[in-house]
């Protein structure tokens, strides 16, 4: 059973791979519903997942008499309002985008705001742990960014030269950006062609 499980899984990613670089009417009426299965998969996957998060942890929380009791309420009637929101509107709603962009923009927010302060402590630890030119680096990288997006030089648009600074410092996130994404891309390469080759067999449990 295992063999035919890795036959079918290398035959269906090559295919997939195929359909990239072929333009065979054959080969893409193979690939589209593989494609279409593998969408549909990850939604129900996802949403196996949350209802385990939802029914299961925060479920057993509200039956607890926990600090944390209060919050798995909140998470717990969120769900179902959305869910019930979302089945009988559609998320093509423009009021149910509304709401749902009126709550994730804020949260986003707030999520940014605390990952610049987590970045800001742990860079004064890195610091103080690695005294190296590297951890200096990674400090005054801290410090330049949260200046520069704090609004605080926003007077400095005026000024020709400063301007240009500013903005080739803008430019430097995008580099790192694109580098995590390059990052992910071989990795993620590297890990479809061990599953091709039948090296990394996910699927056998």
């Amino acid at each position: 059973m295992k063999i035919i499980n890795t036959i079918i899984a290398i035959i269906s990613g090559v295919i997939v791979l195929l359909g990239y670089f072929i333009p065979s009417p054959l080969i893409q009426s193979m690939r589209q519903p593989l494609l279409d299965w593998a969408i549909i998969l990850s939604g129900i996957a996802g949403l196996i997942a949350i209802l385990n998060l939802v029914f299961s942890v925060h479920w057993k929380r509200l039956k607890e008499n926990g600090e944390s009791k209060g919050f798995s309420f909140v998470l717990f009637i969120a769900f179902i309002l959305t869910l019930i929101a979302g089945i009988f509107l559609g998320p093509s709603n423009t009021g149910f985008q509304k709401l749902v962009t009126a709550v994730q923009v804020p949260i986003e927010s707030s999520l940014m705001a605390v990952l610049a302060i987590t970045m800001a402590f742990s860079s004064i630890k890195m610091l103080q742990r690695q005294k190296n030119w590297m951890g200096f680096v990674f400090f005054l990288s801290v410090v330049i960014f949260l200046i520069i997006n704090s609004g605080v030089l926003a007077f400095t648009t005026d000024i020709p030269v400063i301007n240009d600074l500013l903005s080739g410092f803008h430019q430097v996130p995008v580099a790192g950006a694109r580098g995590i994404l390059l990052g992910i891309a071989l990795g993620s390469l590297a890990t479809g062609i061990r599953v091709l080759i039948g090296s990394d067999r996910p699927y056998n449990g």
